[in-house]
């Protein structure tokens, strides 16, 4: 693991595991700061010791027999990017590669992480039951998923599983080669369509804003995405100003008809009623 390699191994490396207590941890965090390192990366280190940790108290039988308290900053340098329709249908333009114009359609579908998309075979996308799958151990959270595709998706990846066997990468550059990094591309694309800047992690935010706008419910977005803890979900579901003014305009014809309602309800039991042709007589 990278995060382990690169900063976890020089500090808790050669530490008994009885020694790895609140003080340690302060210890590393206070040294990260000073190393410059943001609140998110530091969370993400811990997580990673706190998985080790976890493995070993959860075992059978179990390797140690406490787990410590593991710290988690605040984090002030969340993202809150999304990319609007008009912006991407620019982007899914000037894509001149199919799988680039696949990848594009999947993250700002679905939602899904890189490097679940990247490692896609063939065989995980049934064309006749209209159904890709993310296999069990493949995803970050390690569960497996299945969405129904629409149109678009179907045939793009049709045109990415062309020729190919089951086993093969679904998505492949033009010398049959396939990709795991395109990070010039897309900087390049994001360039070009005057988005400079968009990360494809901003893709899975708009992709839950997308779908919550679309009347989705909670529980299927987070099924659909990948998302394992109501606190994810809420880290992701980012009200942006539009939001707000759609909220705004809603709350404003909501009362509108209501008032609007009472007025002609209340008008109509005010209004004094023609006396009738017996009444007039006796008068």
């Amino acid at each position: 693991m990278r995060r382990w390699t690169n900063h976890l191994k020089a500090f808790f490396g050669w530490r008994r595991v009885i020694s790895v207590g609140t003080d340690a941890l302060n210890e590393y965090v206070n040294e990260r700061i000073e190393q410059g390192a943001k609140s998110a990366t530091i969370n993400r280190e811990i997580a990673v010791l706190r998985g080790m940790f976890r493995l070993g108290y959860y075992s059978d039988p179990p390797k140690l027999t406490r787990l410590p308290k593991f710290l988690h900053l605040e984090e002030h340098n969340v993202r809150r990017g999304f990319i609007e329709l008009d912006e991407y249908q620019k982007m899914r333009a000037l894509a001149v590669s199919t799988w680039l114009q696949a990848l594009l359609e999947i993250y700002y579908t679905y939602g899904w992480r890189k490097r679940e998309v990247l490692s896609m075979r063939v065989r995980q996308v049934d064309f006749i039951a209209n159904i890709i799958r993310l296999e069990v151990g493949t995803t970050k959270n390690r569960e497996g998923r299945e969405v129904p595709m629409k149109a678009s998706v179907h045939a793009l990846l049709a045109e990415c599983a062309r020729g190919k066997r089951p086993d093969d990468f679904l998505f492949t550059r033009e010398d049959g080669q396939p990709v795991r990094c395109f990070r010039k591309a897309w900087r390049n694309l994001c360039v070009a369509a005057g988005v400079p800047g968009l990360m494809i992690h901003d893709m899975r935010r708009t992709a839950i804003r997308n779908l919550r706008r679309a009347g989705v419910t909670e529980g299927v977005i987070m099924k659909m995405v990948g998302l394992k803890t109501r606190s994810v979900f809420d880290r992701y579901n980012i009200t942006d100003d539009r939001d707000k003014r759609e909220a705004l305009a809603k709350l404003e014809q909501a009362q509108e008809a209501e008032f609007g309602h009472k007025v002609g309800h209340n008008s109509t039991e005010e209004l004094p009623q023609e006396p009738t042709t017996n009444e007039r007589k006796v008068n």
